[in-house]
């Protein structure tokens, strides 16, 4: 289920007139009066992207989960998770603002419609990590209900399923109220978020702990770096690079800024399968951006 990704950079805009409207993938919402400059692995046929980086450091990546609640209607269009990406990205200078910006939207507008160009039954809610040079969140959600994790040491990753369990620094107001309104919880143990949330009750993502481990090898080395991480997108054995009716459609991998480091460094490939794709630098995407 490939779709070509292209490697795309959008300019920063300001005085955007009060009233002006954007139109996403299925929505047209309310044009902020400012934007940062985003570079993102964009696919083709939509206006988001999955993965990407703005001026300002910061990066975000989504993924598909299957959650109890019902995906929006058709006949009510919605953000898809790839708007929200670059909405995030064109709106938000630091991760939790980018966070913030994409739980706002997604509150008021919803999330839903298809996510491949030629098959409309494909559709799912979505999970994010977003990061910045001294903080990482992961965001869950569940239809307009969400949780997010406050990352601030070690490593994280996610997949195709929901992860944030007890711990949870963020959420949506209701969020406890209506997994107890819909049976999800009985309100007297420990609410749980993964486990009240998830479709089908598994827990476990065999992409998803494989990555922990390949990510705790190099951490307990010290030896995370970039090269590591492109290393761990080519894996085999964990599925995380994945051939056949499912593929690996593109990959990104980012160096935030850190102590001289003046500018974000970003490697993408633009291609699926990244064990056999080329990971090309972007250098100071932003010249003229500052």
């Amino acid at each position: 289920m490939g779709e070509k990704q292209s490697i795309r950079r959008y300019p920063a805009t300001s005085n955007n007139p009060p009233g002006t409207m954007l139109q996403c993938t299925y929505k047209a919402i309310q044009q902020a009066s400012h934007t940062y400059a985003v570079l993102l692995s964009q696919i083709d046929w939509m206006w988001g992207a999955e993965m990407g980086a703005n001026q300002c450091g910061v990066v975000i990546g989504n993924e598909a989960i299957w959650t109890h609640e019902p995906i929006q209607s058709e006949k009510e269009p919605a953000l898809l998770g790839m708007d929200l990406v670059r909405l995030g990205l064109e709106r938000g200078d630091t991760a939790e603002k980018a966070m913030t910006v994409i739980t706002k939207l997604l509150e008021e507008h919803g999330q839903g419609g298809a996510c491949t160009e030629d098959d409309p039954s494909f559709t799912y809610h979505n999970s994010f990590l977003i990061a910045d040079s001294t903080e990482a969140w992961v965001l869950e959600t569940a239809d307009r209900h969400w949780a997010a994790e406050q990352i601030v040491t070690g490593s994280r990753n996610i997949s195709n399923n929901l992860t944030i369990r007890e711990k949870i620094d963020k959420c949506s107001s209701n969020l406890k109220e209506h997994a107890k309104q819909q049976g999800y919880w009985d309100g007297k143990s420990a609410f749980d978020f993964a486990d009240c949330y998830s479709d089908d009750g598994s827990l476990t993502d065999g992409r998803q702990v494989c990555g922990e481990k390949l990510l705790r090898t190099h951490e307990n080395k010290s030896s995370l770096d970039h090269k590591a991480m492109i290393d761990i997108l080519r894996d085999h054995k964990s599925s995380i690079c994945m051939h056949g009716a499912f593929e690996t459609t593109a990959s990104m991998v980012s160096e935030l800024p850190r102590g001289n480091q003046e500018f974000a460094r970003h490697w993408l490939t633009g291609k699926p399968y990244p064990c056999k794709s080329e990971f090309l630098l972007q250098v100071d995407p932003w010249y003229g951006e500052k």
